[in-house]
């Protein structure tokens, strides 16, 4: 996408330069751009190529977007993106698609147990 950007710009459409930032940074860049209030957008574990810090300020333009009209589906794996305040959480445990509280996924469960537990949680794995 970076490459093809940079195929498509000219002097009223500059590149944003996407190849001289980091994979993350792009991402950002580009979500920052293109959110737009009253969209409908479909992200497929955004938070893959982003640090906590950043997902946190894509959790931010998430909920700017959705308080201005837009809708999201999300599929994520980050205890950060799943803590949005007013998200409907689904999850597909058990072979079935059911609703489920933001402290009963996987993702807050074990990432709670491991900031918790480190030591013991480490040394059980590592043994």
């Amino acid at each position: 996408m970076a490459t093809k950007e940079v195929e498509y710009s000219d002097i009223t459409h500059p590149s944003e330069k996407y190849h001289e930032k980091s994979h993350g940074e792009s991402f950002l860049a580009i979500a920052q751009k293109q959110l737009r209030p009253n969209g409908v957008y479909i992200f497929d574990e955004p938070e893959a190529a982003l640090s906590p810090q950043r997902q946190l300020t894509l959790l931010l333009e998430i909920y700017e977007c959705m308080k201005n009209g837009s809708q999201f589906i999300i599929e994520t794996h980050s205890p950060i993106l799943l803590g949005m305040p007013g998200a409907e959480l689904f999850t597909f445990d058990d072979g079935a698609i059911h609703t489920c509280k933001y402290e009963e996924t996987d993702s807050y469960q074990v990432t709670e147990m491991f900031i918790n537990d480190r030591e013991r949680i480490l040394k059980r794995l590592l043994q």
